[in-house]
């Protein structure tokens, strides 16, 4: 598929890894592309029971790379970043993920349109959207509160703060918490055993839990992802772009 997306189907698990270790898995256009392709593709392979996302070297991913979100800014609901979520959000085979090390942004509002997500001890979450002028997308402006509650979101949304992995449980972020060294192993286990289930009974149960909220995610990810585009526009978030581009550089 891709050098910074490798992709392993073996019984009936398709594993998506994030390889961009170097730059922390951080995601580029290039990276959004291959895997909404690789999403759509494993929708109609019948060898596809379940999906699961993880990264290399220790780390989930750090988000959007910057320098190359930069060059290509989302225009409208046809870009890169929109169609992966909404590729997210349609899939009917069941989504695992694997979290070890930071998962930044996007990193962690994936994480809310997966069915079982594991995590290291050592992962990290950060949604630093406020800090860079920008504002929730991944339709975390409507999830985080429904698994969070309100006070708990306002506190992640808001402050955008990193924060660990028992606060992710605690905010119904994650399924659950592992020793560093098991992680790969839980995560395996878990996707061989949604892989071993009938798999229409398995997308049917998916679907009938995910299909009451599936039009108001889309609503929330065409408004979020507006908003999104605007606040980009603005001279908030380009000075901190620019306040952390300059930081990079030193």
């Amino acid at each position: 598929m891709s050098d910074t997306l490798l992709t392993k189907l073996d019984s009936g698990v398709l594993t998506l890894t994030f390889n961009r270790p170097e730059k922390k898995n951080a995601f580029t256009h290039a990276m959004y592309e291959a895997a909404t392709r690789a999403l759509k593709d494993a929708e109609g392979n019948v060898d596809v029971r379940a999906v699961l996302l993880t990264g290399a070297g220790n780390v989930f991913t750090a988000g959007n790379d910057i320098g190359d979100f930069m060059e290509h800014p989302p225009a409208g609901e046809d870009s890169a970043v929109f169609r992966f979520l909404r590729a997210l959000v349609d899939a009917d085979k069941p989504i695992l993920a694997a979290v070890d090390g930071p998962a930044v942004g996007i990193g962690t509002t994936m994480l809310l349109h997966c069915d079982y997500v594991v995590a290291s001890e050592r992962a990290r979450f950060h949604m630093p959207f406020v800090q860079l002028g920008l504002c929730a997308e991944g339709a975390s402006s409507l999830l985080i509160p429904r698994t969070a509650g309100f006070a708990l979101a306002s506190e992640l949304l808001l402050f955008g703060e990193p924060f660990d992995a028992a606060t992710a449980l605690r905010a119904g972020l994650i399924n659950k918490v592992v020793p560093d060294a098991s992680l790969q192993q839980v995560a395996t286990e878990r996707a061989a055993t949604l892989a071993s289930r009938p798999a229409e009974a398995v997308r049917v149960t998916k679907r009938l839990i995910r299909e009451p909220l599936r039009a108001q995610i889309r609503e929330t990810l065409a408004r979020e992802g507006g908003e999104f585009i605007q606040r980009l526009q603005s001279t908030e978030a380009q000075e901190a772009f620019m306040s952390f581009m300059s930081r990079g550089r030193k």
